[in-house]
Parts: structure tokens; C-alpha cells; sequence
């Protein structure tokens, strides 16, 4: 889902990505608020996201589950201004490193699916 996130994020859109192939629509309307906003705002993203996943998983639930605790790195993470065709600077309150937090379940078909993101990140890391 990673990889579908960030082709979305490049483009402030989901179109033209497979994100309901991983993301539960309360997952993608999360996702798709964040676009909303971007597209809103006339920015892209550039750059890649480093990642440092701590993955939990509960077998045993039915159905079974996963918490991703991902530390998230924006180091070489651009916000690109498409009117002014520039990077603008990240907001002064945004870590470089944060948490994000995810939860998936196994669904039939043994297909793992996000069905929570925090898009906004959490605590430093």
C-alpha cells in the first residue's frame, strides 16, 4: 500500500493507483481527505518516505490482525508547489521522524487490508 500511498501523493490523486487493493474505505477516505487537501492547497509530493516498520500481529483474532508502528522519515521528503513551481519548506511543527501508526486484518482470500491510518503521524521517533 506504501508504494500506491506515495504514486497518490505525487499526484495529489488517486487516480490511476490500486489503493483499494490495500486500503478499507475508511482507510482510503483518510487518504483521500489528505489529497483533498493537497490538491486544495496546489501541492505534490517529491522525494521518498524512509519507513522503519514494527509490525504486532494477532493470529489468533478473528479475523486476524496487524498494528504497524512505522517510524516514518521526511528526510528527503519535498513538498512541491505546482503554481509556484517550487519546494515549499515543511511546516515548522512537522518532526522529521514521527510515528504512524496502521492497522490491517487478513480478509477472506488471506489478503491483508488497511482499515485505519493515521495520515497526520504521531509522536517524534
Amino acid at each position: 500500500m506504501s508504494a500506491e500511498q506515495a504514486k497518490a501523493y505525487h499526484q495529489a490523486s488517486a487516480k490511476g493507483t490500486d489503493l483499494e487493493k490495500y486500503a478499507s474505505l475508511d482507510a482510503l477516505s483518510k487518504i483521500e481527505l489528505d489529497l483533498g487537501r493537497m490538491k486544495e492547497a496546489g501541492t505534490v509530493v517529491r522525494g521518498k518516505l524512509g519507513h522503519d516498520p514494527d509490525v504486532k500481529l494477532a493470529m489468533d483474532a478473528k479475523p486476524p490482525k496487524a498494528t504497524i508502528k512505522d517510524c516514518v522519515d521526511l528526510s528527503e521528503y519535498r513538498i512541491y508547489d505546482t503554481k509556484a513551481k517550487k519546494v515549499k519548506p515543511l511546516p515548522p511543527e512537522q518532526p522529521v521522524r514521527y510515528v504512524l501508526t496502521v492497522k490491517a486484518e487478513r480478509w477472506d482470500g488471506g489478503r491483508w487490508m488497511v482499515t485505519d491510518i493515521n495520515p497526520q503521524g504521531g509522536p517524534e521517533c
